[in-house]
């Protein structure tokens, strides 16, 4: 089975069905870190977001924050 029909048929399952399948594909990847390759496109962004952090700590949120902020929305 090709991968757009797979996904076609796991869009007809339940919400909790695919959270389920979420978990499941999340459970077979193994815990062993594997090397990322990010093209120059990428590391340049992550250098100017790194830079900018550095640059202004305070314009950054904490992952709470966040949170807490995604509760509050309707």
């Amino acid at each position: 089975m090709d991968l757009p029909t797979m996904l076609a048929q796991i869009m007809t399952l339940s919400v909790a069905d695919r959270i389920r399948l979420r978990q499941a594909l999340e459970d077979s990847i193994p815990d062993e870190k594997f090397p990322v390759e990010l093209t120059e496109e990428q590391k340049q962004l992550f250098d100017r977001r790194r830079a900018e952090l550095d640059a202004n700590p305070n314009n950054a949120l904490t992952w709470e924050q966040i949170k807490a902020h995604v509760r509050r929305q309707p």
